[in-house]
């Protein structure tokens, strides 16, 4: 027992107290299998696991992030926005060769076994034992997909990933217990449909569909011997066995996994053969995620959306519970955005502006008495490149939505407004004033809500042009948006009643900010958003 093991710096003693903790650990786990009732396992003492009976035996299995779809009015697709793309398949929609290949690479005893495969683990053991240290692992396919739940619920968050990938004892007997139950609710088929569905396969991919779409731009239900192969070879390490990046290295591992299925006798020596002599022959499709990939211009729009769900309480009472169904993905979102009338906008905004130009023009149409926008579009395009002048500041929206902080001045937009408060008032459409080009008012002359002058200054208004000028009634006013005529009439209507009047028909400032009451508002210098 002195003698130290040939070429090892373990001494015999130190070898037999590894091999018998070791065995002990075993032992009490399959004590815990067989006997659930028999008690702890003797280690929580040292905050490494407590009793197997203690541990909650009612796995809580997430619903899987899965990739979201943006679609226009017609069911055109606008974008694809996912944290992790995938597509969840059932089995039937996964090729016989990919079940056959992950299998016989991941747990060639699947089928045989129940959560534990109880000749791999004493075959582990053995060999760790002989090794001094984890050379070989036994967890069966069900408890990786037990793992992978645990990475699943983990989300993005660095801490409880680690948590749920620990080398622990603990970790390793609550995957157990939870893999038990799993296969006692779900039976072989389902957990193997759930594993392909759940595991990463490398380059953002997660599940068997995106994956198969991602390396060779076809479902899974199609992949044949050679392709499912290398498939089921990657889950050992996506980034090592890696086609794009190493075709060489995903080639040999595709081949051990071809091994396997012949020594299996999944496939004949002759499938071996042809699938082993044939090139990996990839047809990768790029992944498109995000607004920044949306179709047709509509990337504002995509953004508007993204932050109506984020915003809006009808997708969750708080914050947090929408950017859960966010992440969570899987929907498809069917918008009122028109294919037709957004091309049309894309060609309106950039007709007299530039990108490149110091202002910028947003465009942004909404079907009359509904409510629903047809188009979003402006003059630079959504994106991050500066220095290609695009931009993620959405100018047709508040800053709550993505845009500014308070809008831009309103124009003459607001003229119909001062005119209908002018006849709730009892004015006559034919109201005329003999208006020259330009005029100056007193701010004395109009009232604030609070019975207060709206200012004590001289408010000089002048026309666009100098030949408007003469008798305007209100309708041809409005036609040529003569200023003059408006600070007139904004003043016999009432300062207060033409901002109750913007009110009533839904005016409000940004962030609740009151509205200025100032005779100016007649003119367009309130705030608001070209949507608004």
């Amino acid at each position: 027992m002195a003698k130290k093991r040939s070429g090892g710096g373990l001494t015999g003693t130190q070898q037999a107290a590894k091999f018998l903790g070791v065995s002990v650990l075993s032992g009490a786990v399959l004590a815990g299998i067989a006997l659930p009732a028999a008690g702890a396992l003797g280690l929580a003492a040292k905050g490494t696991v407590e009793g197997f009976d203690e541990i909650p035996s009612n796995l809580k299995t997430p619903p899987l992030s899965q990739r979201t779809t943006i679609l226009d009015s017609e069911g055109g697709l606008i974008a694809t926005v996912y944290s992790r793309d995938r597509k969840v398949v059932p089995l039937e929609k996964i090729s016989p060769y990919m079940q056959k290949a992950i299998v016989a690479i991941e747990d060639a005893r699947f089928y045989e076994h129940g959560a534990i495969d109880l000749k791999g683990v004493l075959r582990a053991i053995n060999k760790n034992a002989q090794s001094g240290g984890v050379s070989e692992g036994a967890s069966t396919l069900t408890q990786q997909y037990v793992k992978n739940v645990f990475v699943e619920e983990a989300g993005d968050d660095p801490e409880k990933v680690a948590q749920a990938t620990q080398q622990t004892i603990g970790r390793k007997v609550r995957e157990l217990k939870y893999a038990i139950q799993v296969e006692e609710e779900l039976g072989k088929k389902k957990i193997l449909e759930n594993y392909l569905n759940i595991t990463f396969f490398g380059q953002q991919a997660y599940g068997i569909e995106a994956a198969s779409q991602r390396y060779f731009s076809k479902p899974a239900a199609k992949l044949d011997l050679g392709e499912a192969a290398m498939m089921a070879g990657l889950v050992q390490s996506p980034s090592r066995f890696d086609p794009i990046n190493d075709l060489q290295e995903a080639t040999k591992r595709r081949n051990i996994v071809l091994q396997r299925m012949m020594d299996v006798g999944d496939i004949t020596q002759a499938e071996f053969e042809k699938a082993k002599a044939t090139p990996i022959k990839l047809k990768v499709k790029t992944p498109r995620n995000g607004c920044i990939t949306a179709v047709d211009g509509a990337g504002f729009f995509c953004d508007y959306v993204r932050k109506t769900i984020l915003t809006d309480p009808v997708f969750g009472k708080t914050v947090e519970e929408r950017q859960k169904l966010w992440n969570l993905g899987g929907l498809t979102i069917r918008t009122t955005l028109d294919p037709k009338a957004q091309a049309a906008a894309n060609e309106a905004a950039v007709a007299k502006v530039n990108k490149d130009d110091p202002v910028a023009t947003a465009v942004v149409q909404v079907k009359p008495g509904t409510g629903r926008i047809v188009s979003m579009s402006q003059s630079r395009p959504y994106g991050l490149d500066q220095k290609q002048h695009q931009t993620t500041l959405n100018l047709a929206v508040g800053s709550k939505m993505g845009g500014t902080t308070y809008g831009f001045p309103v124009g003459s937009t607001f003229k119909p407004i001062t005119a209908a408060a002018a006849l709730e008032k009892g004015l006559s459409p034919a109201q005329s004033f003999d208006t020259p080009w330009k005029i100056s008012m007193k701010e004395s002359d109009y009232t604030r809500c609070d019975g207060k002058p709206a200012g004590y200054a001289d408010w000089s208004v002048q026309n666009e042009l100098k030949t408007e000028k003469g008798a305007y009634d209100m309708t041809s006013a409005l036609g040529k948006s003569i200023n003059t005529y408006f600070a007139k009439l904004e003043q016999m209507a009432g300062l207060c009643e033409t901002l109750t009047m913007a009110k009533k028909v839904g005016y409000e400032r940004e962030l609740g900010k009151p509205i200025r009451q100032s005779p100016s508002a007649t003119l367009g210098s309130l705030e608001s958003t070209p949507l608004d």
